[in-house]
């Protein structure tokens, strides 16, 4: 599999995971929702079992959702159910803890902030940076320019957060 393909992956991954939460926060329609949430986890999936860099990011995102009580719904559920049983059925490379831990706490601190930053200070900086979620960003980037991940997993990863912002606006524009 090519880097264009894990790009693929990944852009399928972030606009799945955006529809699905719209269409479950907004149009209350579990069923669609479900639909679009289990696309994320097979895409998600399929680039976490090929690419150890993106197994780390998608495994982190979980987890980091986990803890931040973001698995808020029946589509997340499925959609988690899904994902792990394809990982476990084909595999994952081996991950490193160190690495692995680093990428939850980035993640974790992304859903925490965007969640809370907003309501504790009016810094126009801090609330850009929590509401896009740029603390896994800048993780991912540090690991790629010391050499842990491919640079090219970055482009990857910033491919997935467009995607799942377009989402939004595509989710906007047929409501």
């Amino acid at each position: 599999m090519s880097y264009i393909i894990l790009a693929i992956l990944f852009l399928l991954s972030g606009f799945f995971m955006k529809y699905s939460d719209d269409l479950f926060d907004e149009k209350h329609d579990i069923k669609l929702a479900t639909v679009f949430g289990v696309l994320c986890a097979v895409s998600s999936a399929m680039a976490a079992v090929y690419s150890i860099d993106a197994a780390y990011i998608f495994i982190s995102v979980l987890i980091g959702c986990l803890l931040a009580l973001k698995i808020d719904g029946i589509h997340h559920i499925i959609s988690l159910i899904v994902f792990l049983a394809i990982v476990l059925l084909c595999g994952i490379p081996d991950l490193r803890l160190v690495i692995l831990l680093i990428c939850i706490l980035a993640a974790f601190g992304d859903e925490v902030g965007h969640e809370l930053i907003s309501k504790v200070t009016d810094n126009r900086f801090l609330n850009l940076f929590f509401e896009y979620r740029f603390v896994m960003k800048v993780v991912i980037l540090i690991l790629a320019i010391f050499g842990v991940f491919d640079i090219w997993i970055f482009v990857c990863f910033i491919s997935f957060e467009i995607a799942y912002e377009t989402a939004g606006i595509v989710f906007e524009k047929l409501s």
